[in-house]
């Protein structure tokens, strides 16, 4: 955390375009989850569930299992419990890149993947899921195969990002 300064400005990009999802894109999500991994998803900012919800398609245009899919919706699931706003997350990844002392609220953003990943064990989520969400912003573990493991990290780039990639289907734009 936080990734790359790229990353990071896409991202924000993101973030202050984005949508809340519409009905018939809430009903894909819940169709993807089970009850209690819904309800972790819904309870997110709707910048995070865009997010959750156009990497979710990028791995179901791969073609990939339901592990898979539901470990590209879920990865970020852990930032809700920092409660940081848009500029509250750009000044904490900020100081994350400086190396200065943070306050709890961002430590929490910080180790985002950490939580998720103790959420998701408690959830009972596939176990890609929850390594997934432990790592996707730092190496690969052996516990993820190479090709599943580049999925999820494609899935996981800023729309932008995506959008400018051959093999991105249009129904993630």
């Amino acid at each position: 955390m936080p990734g790359t300064l790229g990353h990071l400005s896409f991202r924000f990009l993101d973030v202050v375009s984005s949508r809340a999802l519409d009905s018939a894109e809430r009903a894909i999500v819940e169709s993807w989850l089970n009850k209690e991994l819904a309800t972790a998803f819904f309870e997110q900012p709707p910048h995070d569930q865009r997010h959750g919800y156009e990497a979710g398609l990028v791995t179901v245009d791969a073609g990939a299992d339901d592990d898979v899919i539901v470990s590209a919706v879920l990865h970020d699931i852990g930032k809700r419990h920092s409660r940081l706003g848009v500029i509250g997350r750009v000044i904490a990844s900020v100081l994350i890149k400086l190396g200065v002392p943070l306050t709890r609220r961002m430590q929490l953003y910080r180790d985002h993947g950490l939580t998720a990943a103790r959420e998701l064990a408690g959830l009972g989520a596939p176990a890609l899921s929850i390594d997934y969400a432990l790592h996707h912003h730092g190496s690969k573990p052996d516990s993820i195969p190479e090709d599943t493991w580049r999925l999820l990290s494609r899935a996981d780039e800023p729309k932008a990002v995506k959008m400018a990639r051959p093999g991105i289907s249009s129904a993630t734009r």
